[in-house]
């Protein structure tokens, strides 16, 4: 699949940010997860570890290359990142 520069920033408009991950010359443009997408990947992982990089690739999904998402070694590897996908800042607690 090929995302142009404009593709790109029309993702960036409607979601904030846009990651790649690249595997072996095939790509993929992701959103970031939102709350309802973890929780629920979270769930599903309860069951099946892998479930939870199906649905984080499945729900974040904004295009690239199909082989990703069916080709075993290119899941894997593109799931490998998915946590990274994740950004969370630092939080602090006080006491009054």
């Amino acid at each position: 699949m090929n995302v142009t520069k404009e593709q790109i920033q029309e993702w960036k408009q409607k979601h904030g940010k846009v990651f790649k991950i690249s595997c072996d010359g095939k790509a993929c443009y992701l959103k970031p997860p939102s709350r309802k997408t973890l929780g629920y990947a979270s769930v599903a992982a309860k069951d099946d570890p892998l479930k939870f990089n199906e649905v984080i690739l499945r729900d974040c999904w904004l295009g690239g290359d199909e082989e990703i998402r069916t080709d075993d070694v290119l899941f894997l590897s593109v799931g490998s990142k998915l946590a990274d996908l994740i950004k969370t800042k630092e939080a602090e607690l006080e006491e009054l």
